[in-house]
């Protein structure tokens, strides 16, 4: 593995990454340029609903990869299967069950978010017309991340690409030509999302290395590998409730200093997703080649998926935030025009230049974690942030007000980086527990450990 064959499936996957925040970025834009305040914090409002929902159940992709990554390193066309029709199975599940319990949802969540009431209002009007997209969202989740770890890059890249255009091209078409306004917004996702799925389960037909067919119940419930699956997917559903504890929480208290600081925060925050997301595509790297070598038993190849991780997380890190230093209002103009929020914007503007330099390692590691199919280190590293999150906001945000709320997302973001760093090592000796060290390319087992 060599800096050119990682950079090889890096830097597609971070463009198939980039384009899910970009498309929230054109929705926050898209609304920002309308003459109040209230479309953002409306979009801003309803798009944490969805965060909420869907990243909740974001394992659906994450460990898809991870387990056909590993049936695809060892040539486990029985374990390619599985690994694409149990998550289809609990992503259609899910996703009626979110449209049966929508009126509960916007009851659970608009209090906890406390908007004023144009907002709510509007908010309320977007979420249920989008809901009706939740089961093919779902599913999306499974086929991308089952094409990821199939090594399908240019189909994946295609799919997403395909998802995220068409959403904002509709976005523009319903918003600024139709003058549909949030309605416009919801719509376009919804549409984007249902025939994204369409094509995505005519690729799967397609390049699919054996026939697709529901398997036996024997098949699919085997109790050591779907026991497996559970528990991974279990820990990353603690992991992503830990993560939305902290968006819902910065989203509310943003929301108790006024609708310009929660317009103005909802610009910042669709910042920090495309950093976050341009580091994805390095970490979804990392994810494939750590699921190879465990699949393969190539532990010299697991070593160097380390090193390079690490390696490019720190580089990437340095070119984002100085790309952030130099056009950082600049940025903040795509999204809106109004004066007041550019100027909150402004004054929080510098706690986003932290976020590149000081969570690269948490993103990226997180990628090995998941393509060793070994979550419980990210669940518990999740779990010590979001403590050291709620410690800070409890003790900073009444005398620092949002500067406060801002200092406690950037602790947040360091301790997941650090304790992920600190798991690393055990990781390993886990997974290769012995002295002996295979190498994936000359075929043989050393005996003895070897840098």
């Amino acid at each position: 593995m060599t800096h050119k064959a990682y950079l090889a499936l890096a830097l597609p996957l971070t463009i198939t990454t980039i384009t899910t925040p970009l498309l929230g970025a054109v929705d926050t834009a898209v609304v920002g340029h309308m003459p109040d305040p209230a479309y953002i914090a409306a979009v801003a409002v309803g798009t944490i609903i969805f965060n909420t929902m869907y990243w909740l159940f974001g394992f659906l992709r994450v460990s898809t990869t991870g387990f056909t990554t590993q049936s695809h390193g060892a040539d486990d066309k029985e374990g390619m299967m599985l690994a694409l029709i149990r998550p289809l199975l609990i992503a259609l599940l899910v996703g009626i069950t979110l449209i049966i319990l929508q009126w509960s949802i916007t009851r659970l969540f608009l209090p906890l978010l406390t908007p004023d009431q144009n907002v709510q209002s509007l908010a309320t009007e977007y979420f249920s017309i989008r809901i009706w997209g939740a089961p093919f969202g779902l599913l999306n989740y499974v086929i991308i991340g089952w094409l990821m770890g199939m090594l399908m890059i240019k189909k994946t890249l295609f799919l997403q690409l395909y998802l995220n255009l068409t959403n904002i091209v509709l976005d523009l078409f319903f918003v600024i030509i139709l003058n549909w306004g949030v309605p416009g917004v919801a719509s376009a996702t919804l549409i984007s999302e249902i025939t994204t799925f369409v094509i995505g389960l005519i690729i799967v037909l397609k390049v699919s290395p054996f026939e697709l067919k529901i398997p036996s119940m024997s098949k699919f419930m085997n109790t050591s590998s779907f026991k497996k699956m559970m528990q991974m997917n279990r820990d990353l559903f603690i992991r992503t409730f830990c993560l939305l504890i902290v968006f819902n929480l910065l989203t509310a208290k943003g929301a108790s200093f006024g609708t310009e600081i929660l317009a103005a925060n909802a610009i910042l925050i669709q910042v920090h997703f495309i950093m976050a997301y341009l580091f994805d595509g390095f970490a979804n790297a990392s994810s494939i080649m750590a699921g190879r070598a465990i699949g393969s038993r190539d532990h010299l190849l697991y070593k160097m998926t380390i090193r390079l991780s690490c390696q490019w997380a720190v580089f990437t890190s340095l070119i984002i935030a100085g790309t952030y230093y130099l056009f950082d209002y600049r940025i903040f103009r795509l999204f809106t025009k109004i004066p007041e929020v550019l100027e909150e914007a402004q004054t929080y503007q510098s706690w986003i230049l932290l976020f590149p330099l000081l969570a690269s390692f948490g993103i990226v590691l997180h990628g090995l974690y998941v393509g060793s199919t070994e979550a419980a280190p990210i669940r518990n590293s999740m779990i010590y942030a979001l403590i050291l999150f709620l410690m800070a906001l409890f003790l900073t945000v009444p005398s620092l007000g949002n500067h406060g709320l801002w200092f406690a997302f950037i602790l947040f973001s360091v301790a997941r980086s650090f304790f992920l760093l600190l798991f690393v090592p055990g990781l390993q000796k886990k997974l290769f527990p012995s002295n002996e060290i295979y190498d994936g390319k000359r075929g043989k087992i050393y005996i003895g450990m070897r840098s």
